[in-house]
């Protein structure tokens, strides 16, 4: 009775506190409510049943408690309630992480993470890599975007602060940490990193033949001049078609990803925010002035690890019929977030509206399929286990040292030899090596080996006719009430 009484009076508290710490910061959104009398009334209410219970609990509870404890509480409690996965308290250590979430602002690590707030024993609160810095140690070891960092130097990760996670990865550069990696369900490896000075270029570009590749990683303040860099670089080579790589790109700024598509997009919808509060809706609408490529034949690259702005630049060139996708369906987040400072350092996330494509779809937990979908082969328990214990060897490592200034048609022997004891795609074993061997160099800017996805979409523009299979293609309007649709027939 004592453990389920406590256990009430703390979640009746952690709501109710979380409502009058929030509720003056959030004053002039309830100004939209259809009854703002009956609503300033109700939270009168709240306010007195909250300062009612917080000073009995600072009187009567059996030991003396910290007001900061029951103020994190509240927080939390009233952001959880919302359940929403993108509205969250951040303590001082997760608000600095925020502003600073590529761990190498200093000497660093070159990896942009993230850190659940709740750690359990059935799911540790380990860190998440959101995405690699090109041309960073994390990227050179071949980290990826969704793998999880199980431990510093040895010590779990599960239970430490994001400040403390990143003290650790950050240091003197020339330095190094190990990290230990765990990739899926069970595949666990070590790597060990050698801190520098981290740049994080949102855009690379180039030629492939006389195809222009542009990859944006991050949709920041100075992505659009760099993306008309890139398309000023491919028009004086004569380009005839293009591939835009969102692939592994989070997002950012949704201003960055509608000046991208303007740039595509000669008229109509590029994107809209719909919100309860007035003024975060909006429309967003192509200028034919601003457009810069016309008539060519463009593929987007997106995968699982597309989001957000990456969504709405996929999303607004899908619906127009302007590019095919190609590769992975998308992460799902069609919603828009603002952060915003407490007076005493912490701060909050909170989503204040939903985007919707030019067809007037909402993306949020679907995500956006590809018009040509090509995955990467998943590994079979037995390769998990041959990819962890080559990992954690120093097998590759050894064998390149001893054979410097290997060749391509090196890299494929030795990858030959490797899969007679090591059960992996030769391709997946030339990756490896070939990370080794470059590893003190700049980040190729594409690897045709590799990358299945860039091949096909090659591919693609090579043989098939481009035109011909964008007019066909269905936009997000169509395939959500396709997907509808199907419904009936899936119950019955």
């Amino acid at each position: 009775m004592d453990k389920f009484f406590s256990k009430s009076v703390k979640q009746v508290f952690t709501t109710a506190m979380a409502f009058f710490v929030l509720s003056i910061a959030t004053s002039q959104c309830f100004a939209q409510s259809p009854s703002r009398t009956a609503r300033q009334t109700e939270d009168k209410r709240y306010l007195e049943l909250i300062n009612t219970l917080y000073y009995y609990i600072q009187q009567n509870y059996v030991e003396e408690v910290d007001p900061e404890i029951l103020y994190e509480g509240a927080i939390k409690g009233m952001l959880e309630a919302l359940d929403d996965p993108y509205s969250v308290y951040m303590p001082k250590d997760e608000w600095r992480s925020l502003k600073d979430t590529t761990v190498g602002s200093f000497g660093g690590v070159g990896l942009s993470i993230t850190k659940p707030t709740e750690n359990t024993p059935e799911k540790p609160a380990y860190v998440e890599v959101a995405q690699p810095i090109e041309d960073s140690p994390g990227a050179r070891a071949g980290i990826q975007a969704g793998d999880k960092i199980t431990a510093i130097n040895g010590e779990n990760t599960a239970t430490m602060t994001m400040n403390e996670v990143l003290d650790k990865l950050r240091g003197v550069v020339g330095t190094s940490v190990t990290v230990t990696i765990l990739r899926g369900k069970t595949m666990t490896f070590d790597k060990t990193l050698v801190r520098a000075v981290i740049e994080n270029p949102t855009v690379k570009y180039g030629m492939i033949g006389s195809v222009g590749y542009l990859r944006i990683t991050e949709f920041s303040s100075n992505t659009t001049s760099r993306v008309q860099e890139a398309l000023d670089s491919f028009s004086d080579a004569n380009y005839d078609s293009l591939i835009i790589d969102l692939r592994n790109n989070g997002g950012g700024l949704l201003s960055a990803a509608v000046e991208i598509a303007d740039k595509f997009i000669d008229s109509g919808i590029i994107v809209a925010t719909k919100s309860r509060i007035s003024y975060e809706n909006s429309v967003y609408t192509a200028h034919a002035r601003k457009t810069k490529v016309k008539k060519i034949p463009v593929i987007v690259l997106i995968n699982g690890a597309s989001a957000s702005a990456s969504e709405i630049l996929a999303g607004a060139l899908k619906d127009t019929h302007v590019a095919y996708l190609v590769g992975e369906r998308t992460f799902g987040k069609g919603s828009v977030q603002i952060p915003s400072d407490l007076i005493n350092n912490d701060g909050f996330k909170i989503t204040v509206a939903r985007y919707y494509s030019p067809s007037d779809t909402n993306i949020d937990k679907i995500g956006i399929p590809p018009d040509r979908e090509v995955a990467y082969p998943t590994f079979t328990p037995e390769q998990e286990t041959a990819y962890s214990n080559l990992m954690n060897s120093t097998t590759i490592a050894d064998y390149v040292e001893s054979h410097p200034d290997m060749s391509e048609a090196d890299i494929s022997d030795y990858a030959t030899v490797l899969s007679k004891n090591y059960p992996l795609e030769t391709r997946v074993l030339r990756k490896i090596v070939r990370n080794e061997v470059e590893r003190l160099k700049p980040t190729r800017l594409y690897d045709l080996d590799y990358d299945l996805q860039l091949k096909e979409a090659l591919r693609i523009l090579r043989e098939e006719d481009f035109f011909a299979l964008i007019k066909n293609t269905k936009t997000l309007k169509e395939l959500q009430a396709e997907k509808q649709a199907e419904k009936p027939a899936e119950t019955k």
